[in-house]
C-alpha cells in the first residue's frame, strides 16, 4: 500500500520525493563501500565490521518540526530525550546496543538556557541507555535560522556481535509480527500537526489556552500529548535479542507502518497487518479530524500507536508474548506481495 500523501504534502513534506531522493543517492553511497560495510541503504542504520567478531552500527537523525511545538511552549528538555531515543531505536533494529552519542545544535543566536535544557535531556536519555554523550557541536548561524528557533541532530554508534546482526535475511514467510505501543506521535508528522495548530487546514488556529487545557478525550492537555517523548525500546527488547528470539525489528517512524515495516523484510516477502488488533491513541483521531486526513494517509504519515514491530518465528510467539505482556500480534509475514497490506479496509 503506497500512494500520495496529499495533506502532508500541503504541509510541506512529500514522502514520495523523499523516497526518490534516496533512490537517486543509492549508487553514490554504495560507491564508497568496501567489504567491511555489511548493509546498504534502506535499513535503519549502517553496519561496519570492525573485526571478525564485532560490528559497529551507526545512525543519525533529527527531531524535525516537533521543535516548533517545543519552542512555542518553551519546553526543550524532552527534545533531547526524543533525539537520543529515536537514534537508539534505529540501531536496535540491527541488534546493536549504543556505545556513544554526539549532537549538533544550530541556531541563529545561542540562548544558553535553551541549549542547556536540550543537552540535559540528551544526557538523561543517554544515561538511561547506558550510552556516553561523547561530544557535539554548537553552531551560531545568523541568517540561516529564524531568531528564537534552532535545529538539533544526533549521531549514534553502537555494537553487536557479528553473528547476532539483524539484517532481515533470517525472516521467513509465516513469521509473526508483534507490536509494541508508541508513546504517541514520537518525532514524526509534526509538519502536519503544526499546520493544524496554525489553522492552515481551515479549522482555525489552536490557542495557548486550548493547548494547555485538560482534554478529557485526549486524556490530558494537548501540549503534553504532543510533546510526550519518543519512547526507547532498548530495555524491553534486549533480553529477547540476547536469546535469539527475534529475527528482525522495524522502528515505526516517518512513513508509518507502510514505509518502515518493509525495511525489515527481505525481497520477496511482505507484511499483512490487521488494524483491528489495536486502537490508536486519541491524538491520532484528533489529527485526522482537525486536519481532514484520510485513514490511508494517516497510516502512511504517523505511527498510529505502533512504535516497534518485532518479527519472530511463530514457534517463539507465545514465549515472546509471555515475556512482553504489553505486546500483541499485529499480523504476519507472507510470501510475495508488495510492502504492507493493511486489513480492515484502510
Amino acid at each position: 500500500m503506497r500512494g500520495s500523501s496529499d495533506v502532508y504534502r500541503q504541509a510541506g513534506v512529500d514522502i514520495d520525493s523523499g523516497n526518490s531522493a534516496v533512490d537517486l543517492m543509492r549508487a553514490a553511497v554504495r560507491s564508497t563501500h568496501g567489504p567491511q560495510v555489511l548493509t546498504g541503504p534502506g535499513l535503519f542504520g549502517g553496519a561496519f565490521a570492525l573485526n571478525a567478531d564485532t560490528v559497529l552500527v551507526a545512525s543519525t537523525d533529527s527531531v524535525g518540526t516537533k521543535l516548533r511545538v517545543a519552542a512555542r511552549l518553551g519546553r526543550h528538555r524532552g527534545i533531547g530525550v526524543d533525539l537520543v531515543n529515536h537514534c537508539v531505536n534505529d540501531i536496535l533494529t540491527l541488534g546493536a546496543r549504543p556505545l556513544f552519542f554526539l549532537d549538533y545544535f544550530a541556531t541563529s543566536s545561542l540562548d544558553p538556557a535553551v541549549a542547556s535544557e536540550v543537552v540535559s535531556g540528551l544526557a538523561a536519555a543517554c544515561r538511561e541507555a547506558g550510552c556516553a554523550l561523547l561530544g557535539g557541536e554548537t553552531a551560531e548561524l545568523p541568517g540561516m535560522y529564524v531568531p528564537g528557533e534552532y535545529d538539533v541532530a544526533g549521531f549514534i554508534v553502537g555494537s553487536v556481535d557479528r553473528g547476532s546482526l539483524l539484517d532481515g535475511t533470517r525472516v521467513r514467510a509465516g513469521d509473526a509480527l508483534l507490536a509494541l505501543r508508541s508513546s504517541g506521535l514520537h518525532t514524526n508528522g509534526f509538519s502536519l500537526v503544526n499546520r493544524i495548530l496554525e489553522g492552515g487546514t481551515g479549522s482555525g488556529p489552536v490557542t495557548e489556552e486550548t493547548l494547555l487545557a485538560h482534554d478529557t478525550q485526549l486524556g490530558g492537555a494537548l501540549a503534553d500529548v504532543l510533546l510526550e517523548p519518543h519512547r526507547s525500546y532498548l530495555n524491553a527488547v534486549s533480553p529477547l535479542l540476547e536469546e535469539g528470539l527475534v529475527r528482525a525489528l522495524a522502528h515505526i517512524t516517518g512513513g508509518g507502518l507502510i514505509e518502515n515495516l518493509p525495511r525489515a523484510l527481505p525481497q520477496g516477502l511482505s507484511a499483512r497487518v490487521d488494524t483491528t488488533t489495536w486502537t490508536p491513541q486519541p491524538v491520532f483521531d484528533w489529527i485526522a479530524r482537525m486536519g481532514g486526513v484520510s485513514p490511508a494517509e494517516m497510516y502512511r504519515v504517523f505511527n498510529m500507536g505502533v512504535g516497534l514491530v518485532l518479527v519472530v518465528p511463530v514457534e517463539a510467539e507465545e514465549d515472546v508474548l509471555a515475556r512482553l505482556p504489553e505486546a500483541w500480534r499485529l499480523g504476519e509475514v507472507v510470501q510475495g506481495g508488495e510492502g504492507v497490506e493493511l486489513d480492515a479496509g484502510v
